[in-house]
């Protein structure tokens, strides 16, 4: 591939997750074009030159990014780890966005009320093949996930039942004993009168911006991507901070630096000019903690708002991708 080929990205064609992942291009400044509407598969990002944008099912994007057939793409962490077993070798998950979160889990019958571990499913295991010489079943759709996570509990005496329809319902229609499948909220478990084992939890899984490492990262798709990142990260940050303005007559740089300091704040542009205000970026989370001890420290008409994009130097997304790349 030529040096001038251009940055691939893959993202969800449709539903709620295709949804999300434009909102989540678009409050960076990044606006997915579909010039032949949800029919067309082939996009691009406007005013963005050098970047080619797939429309594809999140499956289809692991296979994509694995194969190095997409540089970046936007798939939830439990497909990453299901179909891709040497997934820290072949991608690296940048960020993870807020959306599509789901658990993959072991699920029990609620009857089973003495089983509450994975120590007690495995004497169950046992119990069950000494007694009838059967495996107990389970019912999945994540068969590596699952061996590796029974494997790492020492469980063996269980045979997999792939699930190619609702895996919640496999116990009562008799196919499987037990299932280990997606949840959010756990409702559609406790209405198939199901229940997640303590330390069931095989995953929190969240949709991410995956990087693949498979890819041919010539110098044009470097350097799309350090754009988009720079402007996804520009827009994180800004998420989560606050700008925090006030009038603090009789603090020197040195005393408004040590006060900023105690919640993990900054003053971005420096000590203010006599008698002017303080400007200080904050975490969002410690915001009216630093307002309540800046006006106990004398300060004045403090307020605060919302930043749109907060650029900085080092953008640690792009800083991590490349470090894998080896620059």
């Amino acid at each position: 591939m030529s040096a001038d080929a251009p940055l691939i990205i893959a993202v969800p064609s449709k539903g709620r997750l295709q949804e999300n992942a434009a909102a989540f291009f678009s409050r960076a400044g990044l606006e997915l074009h579909r010039p032949g509407g949800a029919r067309d598969y082939r996009g691009a990002i406007r005013g963005l030159p050098g970047v080619e944008v797939m429309f594809l099912s999140a499956s289809e994007i692991v296979t994509q990014l694995a194969s190095g057939a997409a540089h970046l793409g936007i798939t939830g962490e439990d497909l990453v780890r299901e179909q891709a077993p040497d997934a820290d070798e072949a991608m690296e998950l940048l960020t993870p966005l807020g959306f599509g979160n789901a658990n993959v889990v072991v699920a029990v019958p609620q009857a089973w009320i003495d089983v509450r571990t994975m120590a007690d499913l495995d004497d169950v295991a046992s119990e069950m093949r000494a007694r009838t010489g059967e495996r107990m079943r389970v019912a999945t759709k994540y068969v590596n996930l699952t061996r590796s996570f029974f494997a790492a509990h020492g469980l063996a005496d269980y045979r997999i039942v792939e699930s190619l329809g609702a895996t919640e319902g496999a116990p009562a229609a008799g196919s499987a004993e037990i299932i280990v499948d997606i949840t959010t909220t756990g409702a559609t478990l406790a209405a198939n009168d199901l229940k997640v084992l303590d330390d069931g939890v095989i995953l929190r899984s969240w949709a991410n911006l995956v990087a693949s490492l498979r890819a041919p990262w010539g110098p044009a798709a470097r350097q799309a991507a350090a754009a988009i990142l720079t402007r996804i990260n520009a827009e994180e940050t800004a998420r989560a901070s606050r700008e925090v303005t006030a009038l603090a007559p009789g603090h020197d740089a040195e005393a408004l630096a040590a006060l900023a300091a105690r919640f993990g704040a900054s003053l971005p542009w420096g000590a203010p000019v006599a008698g002017g205000p303080a400007t200080l970026l904050c975490p969002a989370e410690q915001t009216f903690a630093l307002a309540e001890a800046l006006s106990a420290a004398g300060a004045d008409h403090v307020s605060v708002r919302r930043v749109d994009y907060v650029f900085r130097r080092h953008n640690p997304l792009a800083d991590r991708l490349f470090a894998r790349l080896g620059r």
